[in-house]
């Protein structure tokens, strides 16, 4: 997969998507077009325009910062299709804050869709997801980009908290 993103030190659009495309677990090149004059005649050649910013997925042109094209785009390029566990998460930390509990570091699962990977594999709302696939799992965005290296077909092995209790399971998605 090739990204590019064209952008300036000054757009907050740009920081962004760039913050956006780095917890997908996407790697980029970026072009500074305020300071690199080829860059920007390349930017204007592909657009006709000098707004930033402006992404290059595989030869595809998103101008702004759109998550849903960018997503859509994103899938299209990775081989395999990314897994959906049917899981509806923000960070454990966040929850925790709202109800004056101990603060805890994971993935709050607040819903499971019926029949979905995440309800066969016994997850429930209110676990809260510390570890996947060996790697810590901090915070909702950590979830996210390890779910982003993951194709259908693999096995995915969940380290959960449920209460006080620390429980583990398999998903093969």
């Amino acid at each position: 997969m090739n990204v590019k993103i064209y952008s300036t030190p000054t757009c907050g659009y740009c920081r962004q998507a760039k913050k956006y495309l780095s917890s997908r677990g996407v790697e980029y090149t970026e072009y500074d077009v305020s300071c690199d004059q080829r860059a920007a005649q390349e930017m204007m050649n592909l657009t006709g325009q000098a707004g930033v910013p402006v992404i290059v997925i595989d030869g595809q042109i998103i101008i702004g910062f759109d998550r849903f094209r960018i997503d859509v785009l994103l899938s299209k390029s990775r081989p395999g299709s990314r897994p959906r566990l049917g899981l509806k998460v923000t960070d454990a930390n966040k929850q925790a804050q709202k109800s004056d509990a101990v603060h805890v570091s994971g993935a709050f699962v607040i819903s499971v869709a019926p029949a979905s990977l995440g309800d066969k594999a016994g997850l429930m709302q209110g676990d809260i997801i510390t570890e996947a696939n060996l790697k810590i799992i901090n915070n909702s965005t950590d979830l996210e980009k390890a779910l982003a290296n993951l194709n259908v077909g693999t096995q995915l092995n969940i380290g959960y908290l449920r209460g006080q209790e620390s429980l583990k399971t398999k998903i093969a998605v």
